[in-house]
């Protein structure tokens, strides 16, 4: 990687590790294009109550994504889930809920701090069916073809190398598999510059991808039915969108 690569990378894991230990202050800010107080774009308003109700409130207050990926991807008992940059673990959690004792719900993290509170979170709330790894989402530490659904919670913008992103995320998925993605993502006719002008990478705005560089990104990885639906605008022009697609099958055999 370049040092410009190394440098946003360090910047994104001090932001994520500083979120992860201000939790107990209530003080958590992260995403979006400036401090993050009451921000209906970002956060555990974007989950239900009864949601909320169902994890430790350490994750609950770490919840720092621009969506709800663990209900877009419509997970199913006994499947097995990945979420890439599971943060404080509230996505796993609720995966680890949806697949039941038979699935099984795998956080991916860089941030030793993230780590270490969803990994608290997970044994406060009893949950048996959760493993975290720590690794980066460029280079999931996974087995191929193991993983029925990956999800994932506005992180995939923060990554400095998105194709790797993408190529990983088809190696480690099961023919078949599919995505169910909450990003941000800018409208085709922003260049870099303009997104950048609209908020910093860390607050998961400047390394947007657009509409079609996304879907371009996903084809390329070898995905199929790629669909990005736009939710909310989070800053002007760009808005917090579900992407979903899905891994081809492997051919029938004759």
């Amino acid at each position: 990687m370049t040092e410009n690569t190394n440098d946003l990378r360090e910047t994104v894991r001090r932001r994520y590790a500083a979120a992860a230990t201000s939790v107990t202050e209530g003080a958590v800010a992260c995403c979006g294009p400036g401090p993050r107080k009451a921000d209906q774009n970002f956060g555990s308003t974007l989950y239900t109550t009864e949601e909320r109700d169902a994890v430790p409130a350490e994750a609950v207050a770490a919840s720092l994504g621009c969506g709800n990926p663990a209900a877009v991807a419509d997970l199913h008992p006994g499947e097995r889930v990945l979420d890439l940059g599971s943060g404080g673990g509230i996505d796993v959690l609720l995966s680890a809920r949806r697949v039941g004792p038979a699935g099984k719900a795998y956080g991916l993290d860089m941030t030793e701090e993230m780590l270490a509170l969803a990994l608290a979170g997970a044994a406060k709330a009893g949950a048996t069916n959760v493993e975290f790894l720590k690794g980066t989402i460029e280079a999931i530490p996974l087995p191929a073809s193991t993983i029925d659904v990956v999800i994932s919670n506005c992180v995939i913008n923060l990554s400095t190398d998105k194709r790797a992103v993408f190529g990983e995320t088809f190696r480690v998925l099961k023919p078949g598999g599919r995505i169910g993605v909450s990003d941000v993502v800018a409208d085709d006719a922003l260049s870099p510059g303009q997104r950048a002008e609209r908020g910093d990478y860390v607050g998961c705005i400047a390394g947007a991808l657009s509409f079609r560089e996304y879907r371009d990104g996903l084809e390329a990885a070898g995905f199929t039915d790629v669909e990005i639906t736009p939710v909310r605008t989070v800053a002007d022009r760009m808005h917090s969108a579900v992407i979903r697609a899905v891994k081809p099958a492997a051919p029938t055999a004759r």
